[in-house]
């Protein structure tokens, strides 16, 4: 985060900070106008909110190449589905929401856009190089759980990760996982018992090392 940003909560570590924005923002969201968007909610949700701390903020994210990640993640996640039966693009475009509260930024924003996208699509990271340059072509990489056509646990990308001290990227990680976690009752009770003790053994871990109190209250809750 910009070390001039003034409005960050003191309570935070150095790595993140979560924006205290004014009180009524979510309440003006509705009321910005977006123009050139199709009626996708999420998408308007998430830029929505973008322009509108865009206008209040120091640190400005750009936006059209954001509209340009929600893009290629709708036309390459297309109609794949979650469990809850919504489209999955709706996934990434709700931890790029949840991010954008602590990593105001359009390198980070776009990665959590594409997180998914050389995992689980036919956008590769050459693709995503041609389009968005290779550092966040490398950041979509390493939340990439295939490694030499091997798929890893979640906990074991998280090890990596902490490893290789990429603070943002477990950010990433942490917030995909806790709006998995929202909507846990929609897997089988096997598969959401064990996300669930995944969650508490090892993103509680990273909440906390990552000094992100609300997220480590919720998944204390959980």
């Amino acid at each position: 985060m910009a070390k001039n940003q003034e409005n960050h909560q003191k309570t935070i570590g150095p790595i993140v900070g979560k924006l205290n924005l004014p009180q009524d923002i979510y309440l003006k969201l509705d009321k910005v106008k977006i123009i050139d968007l199709s009626n996708c909610r999420y998408s308007k949700r998430l830029l929505t909110k973008l322009m509108l701390i865009n206008k209040i903020s120091k640190k400005k994210v750009d936006i059209n190449k954001i509209k340009k990640a929600i893009y290629f993640a709708k036309k390459y996640h297309g109609k794949q589905k979650r469990e809850t039966g919504e489209f999955y693009y709706s996934h990434p475009l709700e931890v790029a929401y949840m991010i954008s509260d602590y990593l105001f930024r359009t390198d980070i924003i776009i990665t959590s856009i594409l997180h998914d996208c050389i995992e689980d699509t036919l956008f590769t990271k050459k693709m995503i190089v041609k389009e968005f340059g290779y550092k966040i072509a490398g950041h979509v990489e390493d939340l990439t759980r295939v490694k030499k056509d091997k798929k890893i646990s979640a906990a074991e990308m998280v090890k990596i990760l902490y490893q290789q001290q990429k603070q943002e990227l477990l950010l990433i990680k942490l917030l995909d996982r806790l709006h998995n976690i929202q909507t846990v009752g929609a897997k089988s009770p096997e598969k959401g018992w064990k996300t669930i003790l995944e969650t508490l053994q090892v993103f509680l871990t990273v909440a906390t090392y990552l000094k992100i109190p609300n997220v480590v209250n919720y998944t204390h809750i959980v």
